[in-house]
């Protein structure tokens, strides 16, 4: 099977990697997002998607415009017979999606119709979910809407952060998906219908959905703070928080307690005792290490 394969970040070309390695199967292009700027010195830096595929000697498309007739009839001229999406980062044309000869499939981190949009793993978390899924099913116009192929569910751990949840999605997904591609290829795998009455949604985030509201209760704040680890990140004031744990204390919301190198802030319930931060010009730390020698420290 010639599989061309959409995708950007680290996510993706970890099931990238898969296909590649996969006998029955030859990615014969790679679609990705443009060269980015990164870090300080904003150093054009490619996409990892991008690095695997070079690596491998397999073309590589980075249109800035995918409706742009020259970088369709390049894509259609590699022969794919399935187009492959995992977190690519924008939406296929029809041209796109009809260009296949088996159409194209899709990987999303959540318990479809649960959670359709850009950002699944987070709103699972940050929701308190006990459980979620990774689904794979076939692409449609409209976004995460598609018939299901294969859903594989599994419980969230108690202190489940982005990252770890990311690699599950990963574990369980690669094998997933390369099963479902061969099941759908020979035809013995059934699409169903997504319950779109069931549908939710989650957004697109920004840094200034990190910041902390702490009238909330405990519980929340700490789903959001493993929720948004490493990114947007959680603040409050100057300080990015990585990790906190709920106390016994009672504090009024937002008010802040140091006590023996240990540093706690009140919530709509109870306090939630900070372990890991990071001010603002600073390194990430231990909140024990910010403490020391900070005789009243401002955040």
């Amino acid at each position: 099977m010639k599989i061309a394969f959409f995708g950007t970040p680290a996510f993706a070309a970890e099931f990238l990697k898969g296909l590649i390695n996969e006998p029955n199967f030859e990615v014969v292009a790679v679609v990705s997002q443009p060269d980015e700027p990164v870090g300080r010195k904003k150093i054009l830096t490619a996409p990892p998607t991008k690095m695997v595929a070079t690596a491998q000697g397999i073309p590589v498309f980075q249109p800035t415009k995918l409706k742009d007739e020259s970088f369709q009839a390049a894509l259609q001229a590699t022969g794919a017979e399935i187009g492959v999406v995992v977190a690519y980062g924008r939406i296929l044309p029809e041209a796109v999606l009809s260009m296949f000869p088996l159409g194209c499939i899709n990987v999303h981190p959540s318990l479809l119709p649960k959670y359709r949009g850009p950002s699944p793993i987070i709103a699972a978390i940050a929701n308190g979910d006990q459980e979620t899924a990774v689904t794979i099913m076939k692409l449609v116009s409209e976004m995460d809407a598609g018939p299901i192929l294969a859903q594989s569910t599994f419980e969230l751990a108690a202190d489940e952060t982005q990252t770890s949840l990311t690699g599950k999605v990963v574990e369980i997904g690669v094998p997933l998906l390369i099963e479902t591609l061969k099941g759908f290829a020979s035809g013995t795998i059934t699409a169903t219908e997504q319950d779109h009455s069931k549908a939710t949604f989650c957004k697109l985030l920004t840094r200034e959905d990190g910041v902390i509201d702490w009238s909330q209760p405990a519980q929340a704040i700490d789903c959001k703070v493993r929720a948004h680890n490493p990114w947007p990140g959680t603040s409050t004031g100057n300080l990015k928080i990585f990790k906190a744990i709920i106390s016994d204390r009672n504090l009024p919301a937002a008010e802040r307690l140091i006590e023996n190198g240990r540093l706690f802030i009140g919530t709509g319930t109870s306090a939630l005792e900070i372990i890991e931060l990071q001010p603002a010009g600073g390194k990430r730390m231990l909140a024990s290490d910010f403490l020391r020698g900070r005789q009243n420290p401002t955040f």
